[in-house]
């Protein structure tokens, strides 16, 4: 049905366009958290960001019958925060995130009439795609990442039986990064010593008393946080070699169930039965290469872990140098201009940090950012007050 842009309505308009730069948006974030998985995960988003791609030329035929001008794909850009947080924050949470926008999209922007009966249908048909994906979102994020086993959809023959194999182990799927690591390090820190330079200020009047104590409490704040972040991942990965211990012990004692068991991942990857028992036969032959296999698919175990020093680096000095913020000021002068001064660069680290930490949280940035030097505000004027009360 082919027409000019005159006489087509801006509802008509309007909503193709807002689908076309929402699915050159969803393909583009699909590519860059693809870029972060394993294989597997990362092949099932590549595909995604085809399907949406398929989307666009859905639209942009449509738009052409109508004689609408397609806009150069290349005008519609990521904004460079969204860019940077598709590549450090958490996988999880860039998950949630899509998914949510994946079912906003299914319950909105294609779900309302435009007045257009073709417009409509071809809404109505991405629309059911959309809610596909939003359903393979979730299972990822239940470690499911091949869909199986939703509520929406029938449940594999293979994963009624894997997951009574599965039954008897307890795993825990663990993980992070040292980026989060760091920001809330330097939040920490920031946070902790702006309220003790606060508190000592207040009841000293800005001496020089205030220098030892930030100073010290910095120290104490990096040092601490550098070896809870060692620890921690240090009991992470010991944690990772319990479980591959009792997974080699398992292959030991029950052998043929471990063979089942793999061949079972295999087949929820859409391998015909036959294949996938012969794979998992191949494999059981070494056991070593069966027990990396099975880690792999049931823990999510690769070669590469976290690393306790690089952790306790990037906590330890994150932290030292938010806590150390609030203590500049007070390394060349005293008194009031010094309060004054530890305040105003506290308060715009607070921002800085908050901002920061929506890379982590997904949040707007400028909320988040808000948010933090209320936070900054509340603490550091309470402790201030704090401070006058006490007796020196």
């Amino acid at each position: 049905m082919p027409g000019s842009t005159a006489e087509v309505s801006p509802e008509v308009r309007d909503r193709l366009l807002e689908a076309w730069r929402g699915e050159i948006v969803a393909a583009r974030v699909y590519d860059l958290i693809a870029a972060r998985m394993p294989p597997r995960e990362a092949e099932i988003l590549r595909r995604m960001a085809a399907a949406e791609g398929g989307h666009r030329e859905r639209l942009e035929a449509r738009m052409a019958e109508l004689g609408i001008t397609i806009p150069p794909p290349q005008n519609v850009h990521l904004s460079p925060w969204l860019r940077l947080q598709a590549r450090v924050a958490p996988v999880d949470r860039l998950l949630a995130a899509r998914e949510a926008a994946e079912d906003e999209e299914v319950g909105d922007l294609y779900k309302r009439s435009t007045g257009d009966p073709v417009t409509d249908e071809l809404l109505r048909g991405i629309r059911k795609e959309e809610r596909a994906h939003s359903h393979t979102v979730s299972e990822m994020r239940a470690g499911r990442p091949d869909g199986a086993g939703s509520a929406q959809t029938p449940v594999h023959p293979a994963q009624e039986r894997l997951d009574k194999l599965l039954g008897r182990e307890k795993w825990h799927r663990t993980g992070g990064g040292w980026i989060s690591g760091a920001i809330y390090g330097a939040n920490d820190g920031l946070a902790a010593v702006f309220g003790i330079v606060a508190g000592v200020s207040g009841a000293t009047g800005g001496s020089s008393f205030v220098l030892t104590a930030g100073v010290s409490a910095a120290v104490a704040s990096a040092l601490s946080m550098a070896t809870g972040a060692f620890l921690a991942e240090r009991s992470e990965a010991e944690v990772a070699a319990a479980n591959i211990e009792r997974e080699r012990q398992e292959i030991a004692e029950h052998p043929e169930e471990e063979r089942e068991e793999l061949s079972l991942f295999y087949q929820l990857k859409g391998i015909d039965e036959a294949t996938a028992d012969a794979m998992a036969d191949q494999l059981a032959q070494r056991p070593e290469a069966m027990l990396r296999a099975l880690a792999m698919e049931e823990f999510g175990i690769t070669g590469d872990r976290g690393d306790p020093k690089e952790a306790a680096l990037a906590a330890g000095i994150s932290t030292g140098l938010g806590a150390i913020v609030p203590v500049i000021p007070f390394i060349f002068t005293t008194g009031t201009v010094a309060i004054v001064l530890a305040a105003v660069i506290s308060l715009i680290a607070h921002f800085l940090v908050g901002a920061a930490k929506s890379l982590v949280t997904l949040r707007t940035w400028w909320s988040a950012g808000l948010e933090m030097t209320l936070a900054g505000v509340i603490v550091g004027g309470a402790t201030y007050l704090v401070g006058l009360a006490l007796p020196t």
